[in-house]
């Protein structure tokens, strides 16, 4: 059997834990729970965020063992509503060339490195922030909700990205309030409430 991607032991942060589980190199867990029930202080805690205790591992490797950076390079949150700091798109990107195939995959325009994030609407941000994410390539991918602002053309789209990722590897942990969406992305899931998580199939 192949080791987990994700390792989590016994993490604790205010409102949520003890918790424990794995994520396998391929495998997406869905997150579900009402809102407010602690989903998004879950993947804010796993990134190392917030202040937090526990032992998580990405591939055998604390996290404990890298900095900051390093580690949310490689376990990459994409928070609900993503910052922006300048006013141009591609200035959000290190390589804005690099993210023209996941433009168009995401059907986005050609041209939106160029518009000015002011000219955004939700579901353009939350695209090109998840593409923002993909470009740096982390193994494991942290998704709040990626598609709560998109029509279902759209979302559709952005499931479609995320399956081709889950082919190369990587681990993916998306909150969605969406039971469907939940079944189509993932076949196991973990359910938060009152502070507590346990693992239910799909």
């Amino acid at each position: 059997m192949l080791p987990a991607m994700l390792e989590v032991r016994n993490l604790v942060r205010p409102g949520l834990g003890p918790l424990s589980f794995e994520l396998m190199p391929g495998e997406c867990l869905a997150v579900r729970g009402a809102s407010g029930a602690g989903k998004s202080l879950l993947l804010r805690a796993v990134a190392d965020l917030d202040p937090n205790d526990g032992e998580v591992a990405l591939e055998g490797r604390s996290r404990e063992a890298m900095s900051g950076p390093q580690w949310r390079r490689q376990v990459s949150y994409l928070a609900a509503e993503p910052g922006w700091w300048a006013e141009r798109v591609a200035d959000h990107f290190d390589d804005w060339p690099a993210a023209a195939a996941l433009v168009a995959a995401l059907g986005l325009s050609a041209d939106c490195g160029d518009w000015t994030v002011a000219r955004l609407s939700t579901g353009e941000r939350q695209r090109l922030a998840l593409i923002r994410a993909l470009v740096q390539a982390p193994k494991v991918l942290l998704l709040d909700e990626p598609t709560s602002g998109l029509d279902p053309e759209a979302a559709q789209a952005v499931e479609d990205l995320i399956a081709g990722q889950l082919l190369d590897s990587r681990g993916v942990l998306w909150v969605t309030h969406d039971g469907a969406q939940a079944a189509r992305v993932a076949k196991r899931a973990l359910v938060v409430a009152d502070g507590r998580v346990c693992e239910q199939a799909l």
